[in-house]
């Protein structure tokens, strides 16, 4: 297992990392600090004394609805600056603020206060908020912390002695009545009352850096940061003693309360992490670690085996086809039955031609968004360090990629005899936009009524409608006018006048089986990455296997080809030629499939409570599930595209 581990790790290495020496990601580049007051040692390096601690919001694996941070009446910084956001952290809700944790380098502090609360049971505006503190450690909401652009991560033993790193951790936990400790009450013995919140009101910090003093570097760098969430009940607030019995807030607010947060920090110094690699004890110890590299590359193999036998069946029965074909008479052939007979009818235009020219456009346009935004991140520029970069990049993407959209829709569109040229510019650049605008829309409407964090503001909204029409709609016009443009696509055959009869077909051949069956492979070769998807999304993991990711994306891309190829010869040799929609809705099945594994998901790996929350779960996977159709059908189109022409252009055909 050890030798697999390593061999997996060296291929996403390849996959996933260009070694440059000296080179730093855009806003990443390392931050050295010192024990004495900042000072410029040189003309080049500013050594820093102080040590900023940032708060991202809270989220939970029970809730789709994160919140900020001061929503839940923790300490707050007087002095607060709110970092700069990107549009992809603001798409994803984070709220990254200034926090009162802030520490000088080197020194350590044990049991230092931060601030005190206290909630009076005459207010009613302190039971609300005692309320919702509560109700937040009864949904295990999670702290999320940031220390030098890095998280502050709580590291436990799991099962088989494995240490797993969670860059969150709890606010709180909860005893039942019935005296069952919940999620994070397990950990200590001491959480034992039945009936009470258990408030982690204390954090033991541990900064890990590592010192450098060469012509290279000076200073120390800070390579890991670790705490240690704990529940103290203070006594005297001028004299803390972080030790005593748990901070216990009873289930009925019957007595006033008062809490104190407080936190220690010590400073290790190491020499076995580097800078570079400070990431990586988060996202190794990331549980079934071995099991993740394992089931991906046994699944890639088998995908692999599977694509190379459909290719070598492909091409050996239609060299033996068209060999046969081409050497005996034509009014032999005549009598033949099969994909041959068919030339004069497999390029006439299909129905409702304008809306699968729409589809294609969009599909384009999402394919090649996919493509770059996948391998720039292979290159490192969208690791998880670099906050927010996925998602700013792929929507940066999809704005200035509207000129394929039109263009491929347009020549599409022509192909088929489409005359309605501003109708068809007019949908490809609206109609799918405007379905997931509207569902995003809707998404957020009910994310501002919950008053959560990840309701995207009024501005932002303005500014992804700005960018749509003022940047997207226009390219997309200037794609649809080469693309109408261009010289109309010339087919290797020519088109009968009346349409052929197409023969009484087998179960197996009927448009509906086929486009069933035409999914499974594809999905096959996604499932096992989509399950790391999803909990990057909804259980709030970090998602890091981009070399992988690349891997899969390029077999999902050979697999749906050859898979349509495959039922598009089949359905040709019984002599049906509505190949247009048929190809499209093939490998676009495998989108129906990525819906019922999320609903699978949903019921079996969640523990999503609340009518909101789950509107916004399912209201989310069905844009992800139009995208992914989209993406699909397109890549199953073009490769039946390719395929009929490719074939009936080596036909002698009078």
């Amino acid at each position: 297992m050890k030798l697999l581990y390593l061999w997996a790790r060296l291929a996403c290495s390849l996959f996933a990392t260009i070694p440059v020496s000296g080179f730093y990601l855009p806003g990443l580049a390392p931050v050295s600090f010192c024990e004495e007051d900042g000072k410029t040692s040189d003309l080049f390096l500013l050594l820093q004394n102080k040590i900023q601690l940032f708060v991202n919001r809270l989220d939970s694996v029970e809730s789709v609805l994160p919140y900020e941070y001061d929503v839940f009446d923790f300490c707050k910084d007087e002095e607060e600056k709110r970092p700069s956001e990107n549009l992809g952290q603001v798409l994803f809700g984070e709220r990254i603020e200034t926090s009162p944790y802030k520490f000088k380098f080197g020194k350590d502090v044990s049991c230092q206060k931060v601030c005190s609360k206290s909630y009076a049971t005459s207010n009613q505006e302190d039971k609300a908020k005692l309320d919702f503190l509560k109700r937040g450690m009864e949904l295990n909401y999670q702290h999320h912390w940031i220390v030098d652009n890095m998280p502050v991560t709580w590291c436990y033993q799991v099962e088989d002695g494995q240490q797993y790193c969670n860059p969150g951790f709890p606010i709180g936990c909860l005893v039942t009545h019935e005296g069952r400790p919940k999620d994070a009450c397990i950990i200590n013995a001491k959480f034992n009352k039945k009936s009470t919140y258990y408030l982690f009101n204390h954090v033991d910090i541990t900064i890990t850096y590592h010192s450098g003093d060469n012509e290279n570097w000076r200073g120390a760098r800070l390579v890991a940061a670790r705490l240690e969430p704990q529940s103290i009940k203070h006594g005297d607030e001028n004299s803390l003693s972080c030790e005593g019995s748990p901070m216990e807030i009873p289930v009925d607010f019957s007595t006033d309360l008062k809490v104190t947060y407080s936190y220690s920090i010590k400073f290790e110094s190491t020499n076995a992490i580097r800078w570079a690699s400070r990431w990586d004890y988060i996202l190794v110890s990331m549980p079934h670690s071995n099991i993740q590299w394992f089931s991906i590359m046994n699944s890639l193999v088998i995908v692999l085996f599977l694509s190379g036998m459909v290719a070598m069946i492909m091409l050996r029965t239609l060299h033996k086809d068209i060999a046969r074909y081409n050497q005996v008479d034509q009014e032999d052939a005549q009598e033949e039955s099969g994909w041959k007979q068919v030339h004069g009818d497999v390029f006439r235009p299909p129905p409702n031609g304008m809306l699968l020219a729409v589809f294609l456009g969009q599909g384009a346009q999402i394919f090649i968004m996919t493509f770059i935004t996948l391998f720039l991140a292979c290159l490192g520029f969208l690791s998880p360090a670099n906050r927010g970069a996925l998602m700013t990049c792929a929507v940066v993407l999809w704005v200035l990629l509207g000129t394929p959209a039109g263009y491929v829709s347009a020549r599409i569109y022509k192909s088929f005899g489409g005359e309605k040229w501003k109708t068809n510019v007019f949908l490809t650049a609206l109609l799918c936009p405007g379905i997931v605008f509207a569902d995003f829309f809707l998404m957020n409407l009910i994310l501002w009524v919950e008053g959560s964090s990840a309701a995207i503001p009024f501005g932002t909204l303005l500014a992804i409608l700005a960018l749509w029409f003022g940047i997207s709609v226009p390219l997309t016009f200037v794609g649809a006018f080469f693309g109408f443009k261009k010289p109309v696509m010339e087919h290797p055959v020519r088109t009968n006048q009346i349409p052929r009869q197409i023969p009484e077909q087998s179960f197996f051949t009927r448009p509906v089986p086929g486009i069933v069956m035409g999914g499974i492979l594809p999905f096959g070769c996604i499932f096992i990455q989509l399950f790391f998807i999803l909990n990057s999304i909804w259980s709030h993991q970090m998602y890091y296997m981009f070399g992988f990711l690349f891997l899969v994306f390029i077999i999902l891309l050979i697999t749906c080809s050859e898979a349509t190829i495959l039922l598009c010869y089949f359905h040709l040799c019984a002599e049906d030629y509505h190949w247009w929609w048929r190809s499209f809705l093939t490998s676009g099945f495998t989108a129906v499939y990525l819906l019922i594994y999320a609903v699978h998901y949903f019921f079996s790996k969640l523990q999503i409570q609340g009518a909101a929350s789950t509107i916004l779960y399912f209201g989310y996977t069905m844009i992800m599930v139009l995208i992914f159709f989209l993406f699909t059908g397109t890549i199953g189109f073009f490769a039946c595209f390719w395929f009929v022409n490719k074939i009936y252009s080596v036909v002698k055909v009078d």
